[in-house]
């Protein structure tokens, strides 16, 4: 235990611990931190939906109906009609037949990937009879190295064997496909918004490869629900590939502003996840407060397509003015917009600088980014005016100079 205590106190020592800023206010353009207003430019809630009035009535009503808990697991005695209608809600936002939630998008991945992975031979799960069935160790996973560290865990408790592939490159994904036989099972497991870059996923020519060698695909789309493509929809609407991708999971934590995770696919495929993955089985789903707000939330989003648009354009607003500084951002191309930095100590300093002149922004250091590749990780959403996007870039400008990066 003493090695344990050590790694903090060395991690102390040297300013490496993170001491999260206290936040006294819900998340919004301006906020309480550390008993001070100051503006936010980190949040997940993308959309502005976490405390509209309507989603939060949505919320009371199930509080009052439901009370703050579901009394058991799903397959037991917890399964709510409203969780079967936040289902149906998300598969036909999706545009999929079925749906299946989880407590959160951490075990979404944690538990589905694993499930793929050990898919037993069973006449239940015709879809994956060619791609999947047997043994885990006979699937073997391709994932980018710079998924999420859900999906890693996700691979790490499969049992199976992986190769990663470098970030985006399809040349090096197709090298690794060519070394197994195309009998061999395979799956292909990608974001669709990297979190910590702000980019895409090569999905189209992904799901080409999948065709070809015969591998499942699987997308994590958290941070593309509801804001990118023609209809809001995601990765899958962005590029008009609609329906192609295998299994496609999601969030309810970002543009709908709740907490939870999804899987949307085929009926058996749900089918499937429901008896396979222990996220779901072994523990108890969304509390039915946060499901009736899911629900109206949904509606929103369906409903209310000038919030996507509105965070598109302060999207391309900052870019454009980060760019004029000299920042690097590298290559986002959505509303995670991260400003590089490098070195951990001075993407820190940065972070307080900040904070003192009244923006939140903390930094993301190793082991959520690769040691070197230190920044500040920003959002924003469809709330900022461009009044706060001026100020922010203006201090970004000045900070740039005093720091050094």
């Amino acid at each position: 235990m003493q090695k344990l205590f050590d790694a903090v106190k060395f991690a102390k020592k040297n300013g490496l611990y993170p001491n999260p800023p206290v936040v006294s206010s819900p998340h919004a353009p301006e906020l309480i931190v550390n008993g001070k207003k100051v503006l936010m430019f980190a949040t997940n809630n993308y959309l502005d939906l976490m405390t509209d009035k309507r989603v939060i009535q949505a919320a009371k009503v199930g509080l009052e109906k439901w009370g703050i808990g579901n009394g058991s697991a799903r397959l037991l005695t917890g399964n709510l009609e409203i969780h079967n209608e936040l289902e149906s809600k998300i598969a036909k936002f999706k545009h999929r037949p079925a749906a299946v939630s989880f407590v959160s998008g951490y075990m979404a991945n944690s538990g589905t990937i694993p499930a793929l992975s050990k898919v037993p031979t069973l006449s239940l799960v015709t879809l994956f009879k060619s791609k999947l069935g047997g043994n885990e160790k006979d699937t073997i996973i391709f994932s980018d190295e710079y998924n999420h560290a859900s999906i890693i865990a996700g691979i790490k408790l499969s049992g199976s064997p992986k190769e990663i592939y470098k970030h985006l490159d399809i040349v090096d994904l197709e090298e690794k496909l060519k070394k197994y036989p195309k009998s061999q099972r395979k799956l292909i497991v990608t974001d669709g918004v990297f979190s910590m870059d702000g980019d895409l996923a090569p999905l189209p020519e992904i799901l080409e490869l999948s065709e070809k060698y015969k591998a499942i695909s699987y997308l994590d789309d958290a941070h593309g629900t509801g804001i990118l493509g023609k209809h809001g929809r995601g990765v899958e609407d962005y590029y008009n590939v609609e329906g192609k991708v295998d299994v496609l999971m999601g969030t309810f934590t970002k543009c709908f502003g709740g907490v939870g995770g999804f899987v949307v696919g085929s009926e058996d495929l749900i089918d499937y996840i429901k008896i396979r993955a222990d996220s779901f089985i072994f523990t108890a789903p969304i509390a039915p407060p946060i499901v009736c707000g899911l629900i109206k939330s949904i509606e929103i989003v369906t409903e209310e397509i000038w919030r996507r648009e509105k965070i598109l354009a302060n999207a391309t607003y900052m870019k454009e003015g980060l760019n004029k500084i000299g920042i690097n951002f590298c290559n986002s191309k959505t509303q995670i917009i991260p400003i590089l930095i490098g070195n951990e100590r001075k993407a820190m300093d940065a972070s307080n600088l900040l904070l003192e002149r009244g923006i939140f922004i903390p930094a993301a250091r190793w082991p959520a980014v690769p040691q070197g590749k230190a920044r500040l990780r920003t959002t924003v959403s469809s709330a900022h005016t461009r009044q706060q996007i001026d100020f922010l870039i203006k201090n970004i400008a000045e900070i740039k100079l005093l720091v050094k990066f």
